[in-house]
């Protein structure tokens, strides 16, 4: 490799906007309201970045309370008081209702003990409540520091010195279920419980042909209940924002009967616990098990899995996501001034991004408003344009329209898995082929990639063929890394032979999602983990930012000995803490000399007396197992939308003869920052590194000096336009990139 290459590949690291002080500032952090897993995540990024700025971070202990309380429950934070916390359910500094900050007396003891310390800057972690609440306060803040003045409790110096509060909040909430934001914290998570419960529910309920009613939380969202059956491929769903027409109770037994007629062995309900009918009426668990042992007869269970949702570790998504931003969080309270409104941290795509915290807290609430006046379609286009399209595309997969009802397209589709195989492939076919056949297309599948297409394994798939998909790992038609160079003609002739006039590809460069390891309960231990990816360094950056690891070696930025020499050094000086083991990630490819064994060794020799050494090569087994919550929705969802983008093709050409030999016929189907977009295959040549396989510029570059901040290393972080904040009901017109 040629300097220039080197020098060009680290030049996107260059590109920071400003560095931040946070010199004389102190910053307090709070979780309320109910824990969500993820939050231990966002508390560990406000206190490392915090005191990374120079900022002072404390810890409010037991939310709104211990801020009224006062005394040890605000609690100056350290570096190490967040170590060994990212893995941890719940919340570290604990979470309590606290009606006393209700009341002016309340929030002015809150006042209070905040300015004694000098805190005038709040990250609050919490839902919609809880954020109101900091809003409120944050109002009154120069109110009830003159009357603290008045009444001898503080100095009027002080009440100069802090004349304002900062508010920014980041919301932690297994529900998703509020507004602006793409997703909650804690949500990933609660759909991994709720998806493995339904994995191990359907190995029983296959066993003895039963019909389960699961219960999910969701007193007023139905996120969870919807995402969940689109997961799993449930027989019906039952949401607060969406009720069932009435007469539900006969077309949901007729749906039932004809899912077993078709040889399906088990029936899966999933109702959120807020479900309602239309007359607003609570629908229950138990109303529908008796409906249908009723109406049916059939052997039913009913599985409320309550507060299971809200325990387990953080999913990786979830640790990122937090990661995000709590950093996020401190850059928008340093850059606050005193006509800053209070600011919501939150996702949109993959872009982490700031809106006010009054807008979305009112559509949050008009939500709520639109469902107790009945106006349900209002609900769910407020709830936004994502939850819209999970229950649109839910409703086109789940309930098949009868052949007669469906005006016929007389196009052939087929669909291919090429590459490697990766967690989410089935989910996609399963969605392409029902989407497909309500289309009006007679679908295809074909069998092991391009060699066996131009074999000619390919066979027509129907409905009920692809049931019980979404859970399967790998990829059920079978791929093959063989690229179609040397058979096109008999490929071509493939496709004559059976008609096709379009072909959906699943595949392509490598892509995996699957990264566990944990160091924690060993001391003086540094793990070294190598990671699958190719050139592309995703997985060992992003498990890196997950895991907390010290150090991620990749393709994508150049490091030498130096650099390997300064890691170990850093981990020296890091066993000398509390915090005595470490993680360090290699992507495969990383570096052609400084192989896995290499770095091993060095690190074992370099850290002899002070550490020790045990390294693991993950392997394959990173595509193995049962696709995550995300990637079974993102297939399905990515998979539906590309098979309406074939269908509108097929349609402007009918009747007109046209051949499809322009470059927007050709089409990869993407997350582009915050939108699903169609990109010309010919396009993306241009911004694609094909020696190495993977795009000259990856959005998640930018994300990695976040890593090496929140593991104390020297670094700039590209922030946020200062004082940015967009408006909760701006819509573009592309489709949204979020699950």
């Amino acid at each position: 490799m040629d300097d220039d290459d080197v020098s060009a590949r680290k030049g996107s690291f260059r590109k920071f906007l400003e560095h931040l002080s946070g010199a004389g500032k102190a910053i307090g952090v709070l979780t309320s309201g109910g824990d969500a897993q993820g939050m231990n995540a966002a508390v560990r990024a406000v206190v490392r970045m915090g005191i990374y700025v120079g900022a002072k971070v404390y810890f409010i202990y037991e939310g709104y309370q211990g801020m009224v309380d006062g005394g040890s429950n605000i609690v100056e934070a350290n570096w190490e008081s967040v170590s060994s916390i990212l893995q941890v359910g719940g919340t570290i500094i604990g979470s309590a209702r606290c009606k006393a900050f209700r009341t002016r007396e309340g929030r002015l003891k809150a006042a209070g003990n905040l300015v004694q310390r000098g805190i005038t800057n709040l990250c609050v972690i919490g839902g919609d409540g809880s954020l109101t609440g900091a809003n409120i306060f944050r109002k009154e803040w120069s109110g009830l520091l003159k009357e603290l003045a008045e009444n001898g409790d503080i100095d009027r110096e002080e009440v100069q010195k802090h004349a304002y509060l900062n508010v920014v909040g980041m919301v932690g909430s297994i529900d998703n279920d509020f507004c602006g934001t793409d997703m909650t914290i804690g949500t990933d998570s609660a759909l991994h419980r709720i998806i493995e419960v339904v994995d191990a529910i359907m190995t029983t309920a296959q066993s003895h042909q039963r019909t389960f009613v699961l219960e999910v939380m969701g007193r007023h969202c139905g996120y969870l209940a919807l995402v969940s059956a689109l997961a799993c491929g449930a027989d019906w769903v039952f949401l607060p924002e969406s009720p069932p027409e009435e007469g539900w109770q006969e077309n949901m037994c007729v749906k039932l009967s004809e899912n077993r007629a078709r040889k399906k062995r088990l029936n899966i309900i999933i109702v959120a616990e807020g479900a309602i009918d239309t007359q607003n009426k609570p629908i229950t668990s138990e109303q529908i098990k008796e409906l249908v042992v009723t109406q049916l007869g059939y052997d039913t269970r009913v599985t409320i899995l309550g507060h299971v949702q809200r325990g387990g570790t953080p999913s990786a998504f979830d640790r990122i996501l937090a990661s995000r931003m709590g950093v996020e969080a401190v850059v928008a309270l340093l850059q606050a001034t005193p006509e800053t409104p209070a600011c919501v941290v939150s996702l949109s795509g993959n872009q982490a991004v700031r809106l006010p915290l009054v807008e979305c807290v009112q559509m949050t609430q008009d939500v709520q408003k639109a469902m107790d006046e009945r106006r349900f379609k209002d609900a769910v286009r407020l709830r936004g344009r994502s939850f819209e399209s999970n229950l649109n595309t839910y409703k086109r997969l789940a309930i098949k329209m009868p052949d007669d009802q469906i005006p016929k397209s007389n196009c052939n589709v087929a669909v291919i898995n090429v590459g490697a195989p990766a967690a989410g492939m089935n989910a996609a076919v399963r969605s392409a082929v029902r989407v497909g056949i309500s289309e009006g297309h007679k679908m295809f599948a074909i069998y092991d990639g391009f060699e066996g297409f131009a074999k000619g394994q390919i066979k027509e798939i129907g409905w009920a063929d692809v049931g019980g998909w979404t859970g399967q790992g790998g990829s059920i038609l079978g791929t093959k890394r063989t690229l179609p160079g040397k058979s096109l003609e008999a490929i071509a002739e493939q496709m004559r032979t059976h008609s096709i006039n379009a072909l959906l590809i699943i595949g392509g460069f490598e892509t995996c999602d699957r990264i566990k390891q944990s160091a924690s309960g060993t001391k003086r231990r540094v793990f070294i983990i190598e990671t699958m990816g190719g050139y592309c360094g995703y997985l060992a950056n992003m498990g890196g930012l997950a895991a907390g690891a010290d150090a991620a070696y990749i393709f994508e930025e150049p490091f030498d000995i130096r650099d390997l020499q300064a890691n170990v050094e850093h981990l020296t000086e890091k066993m000398k803490t509390t915090i005595q083991r470490g993680l360090v990630l290699r992507n495969e490819s990383c570096s052609e000399h400084y192989t896995t064994d290499f770095i091993y060794h060095l690190y074992s020799e370099e850290g002899k007396g002070v550490f020790d050494c045990r390294k693991n090569v993950l392997g394959h087994m990173q595509q193995g197992g049962a696709p995550s919550p995300f990637d079974r929705n993102f297939g399905t969802k990515i998979s539906a939308r590309a098979m309406q983008w074939i269908s509108t093709k097929l349609k402007e050409a009918q009747g007109k003869g046209k051949r499809f030999v322009t470059d927007d016929c050709i089409c990869v189907l993407g997350i582009s920052k915050r939108n699903l977009l169609f990109q010309p295959v010919a396009q993306l040549k241009k911004e694609t590194d094909f020696e190495h396989r993977i795009p000259k510029e990856q959005w998640w570059l930018k994300l990695r000096p976040l890593m090496k901040i929140l593991a104390k290393y020297k670094a700039s972080y590209e922030v946020s336009d200062p004082g940015q904040l967009e408006h909760v009901h701006h819509r573009g017109h592309e489709e949204p990139a979020a699950i």
